[in-house]
């Protein structure tokens, strides 16, 4: 089959919106909901910030991928690889790999925790709380190196058959989740709509857990917007969308973020607020323990499930990153190797516990290329330059590309440690300048060859 992986994916290849539809639902109706619902609660945002700030926050994320990462893959219908080989030359498609590799390691951790809790309860074994940073038994770490290896192998072997799984399983578990929250509520004591509202306001309370950032609604607008700045922002579905047959179709990034990023949220903070009204002692945030408490075993297949259908391509894709480094490594080996890494990722909860900042500094490393890309696009031609010079000029490494990311990624570092911006709020200038970043050094770089100039 034709991947078109160095060339633009001809028009007769191109599909309708209903493939996407699919795809966002699939992808962000997934494991990580499970944890970022209760740390909303754990965060202290209230009913009011939750509900209202996630309909801002996702609805700006969807007209991200709309309007600046659709039409862009739409024009050159290029994979974000191949697209950035042709901006910055192919040692920078190197260092991308290595920074992309790391950070799915550390999302597959996360999504490896999340379906080993579903184990939790059968095995009977003491749940993290949400104050532990490493493992708190020896059968917690025995639990998770058996299902990351499971989930390992059959990245490394039969990754076709998970995505053709994820596909049949993502509308059962969207069905999954309402079904919990609807279950839940009669629990908190919902009985009309009019006992929704008082309910919520107990839900979140707007009391931060110990060793937690208080969240405020602009928290809350920022995360749904920026938890997949990777994607829309850093340009990755560039190789999503280079299928699309018209731009507009970006809109269906809508499936995922109401779907995923508003319903599965909410539904989550709900199962853990059951779990507070049973035990307010009982501040863990374990998926597995939690769906069980509201539906049995019914809620230990979800987690379960949930869990099995993100990891898998998050260690594939993982191990992809590395080999493209070093193409005459077995892709088998490669992937193994990276889910070992990412099971011993696992084992430590105060990672996934504090998920809310590892997904944004996944996004923050990754998201300064989109700007280039972005930049590339729009305005080198606009200004007398040429887009894609490294192709261009035949350069194995074009220079502004790597000064913008990784001047940006230092600014970042500054605000936050000496200003104290949260990473929450840290795209807001970060974007913008490693774009500003690229357009000076370009001009700089540009004007000195005898490529300078639109061709």
């Amino acid at each position: 089959m034709n991947e078109y992986e160095r060339q633009p994916v001809p028009e007769d290849q191109t599909r309708g919106i209903g493939g996407f539809l699919g795809l966002f639902a699939s992808e962000h109706v997934a494991a990580t909901e499970l944890l970022i619902g209760p740390l909303f609660v754990a965060a202290g945002v209230s009913a009011f910030d939750v509900l209202v700030g996630l309909l801002v926050g996702n609805l700006l994320a969807v007209l991200t991928w709309t309007f600046v990462t659709a039409p862009i893959a739409v024009r050159h219908r290029l994979t974000l690889y191949y697209q950035l080989e042709k901006i910055g030359g192919p040692r920078i498609i190197d260092l991308y790999n290595v920074a992309n590799g790391v950070l799915w390691c550390c999302l597959a951790g996360a999504f490896i925790y999340v379906s080993a809790t579903a184990l939790f309860v059968p095995l009977r074994l003491p749940v993290p709380q949400l104050s532990d940073w490493g493992p708190n038994s020896f059968g917690m770490v025995a639990v998770i190196l058996a299902v990351g290896a499971v989930i390992a192998v059959v990245a490394a072997k039969g990754y076709d058959a998970v995505v053709r799984f994820a596909n049949l399983a993502a509308p059962w578990m969207v069905a999954m989740f309402l079904v919990f929250g609807i279950a839940a509520l009669p629990e908190l004591g919902v009985r009309s709509l009019g006992d929704f509202w008082r309910v919520a306001n107990r839900v979140w309370d707007g009391q931060a857990a110990a060793d937690h950032i208080q969240f405020t609604f602009w928290h809350v607008v920022c995360f749904a917007w920026f938890g997949n700045m990777a994607w829309h922002l850093g340009m990755g579905d560039l190789t999503i969308f280079r299928y699309a047959r018209k731009a507009r179709y970006g809109l269906a990034s809508a499936a995922g973020m109401y779907l995923g990023h508003y319903v599965a949220w909410i539904t989550a903070g709900l199962l853990y607020a059951v779990q507070l009204q049973h035990d307010p002692t009982d501040t863990s945030v374990v998926p597995g323990p939690l769906a069980y408490r509201v539906a049995g075993a019914s809620g230990i297949l979800l987690v379960l499930v949930a869990g099995w259908t993100t990891a898998n391509p998050a260690v594939y894709r993982a191990g992809l990153a590395f080999q493209s480094i070093r193409p005459k490594w077995s892709r088998v080996r490669v992937t193994l190797i990276a889910g070992a890494v990412a099971c011993c990722i696992a084992i430590f909860p105060g990672l996934s516990n504090r998920f809310l900042s590892v997904a944004m500094v996944y996004g923050l490393v990754l998201m300064p290329m989109g700007a280039v890309i972005f930049v590339d696009h729009y305005l080198l031609r606009r200004l007398g330059m040429s887009e894609f010079y490294a192709e261009r000029a035949g350069l194995a490494l074009y220079w502004p590309p790597v000064i913008a990311w990784a001047l940006s990624l230092l600014i970042c570092l500054g605000l936050w440690y000496y200003l104290g911006v949260q990473e929450f709020f840290l795209a807001l200038p970060a974007w913008p300048l490693a774009g500003v970043i690229y357009l000076i050094a370009s001009k700089l770089g540009q004007s000195r060859t005898k490529l300078g100039g639109a061709s």
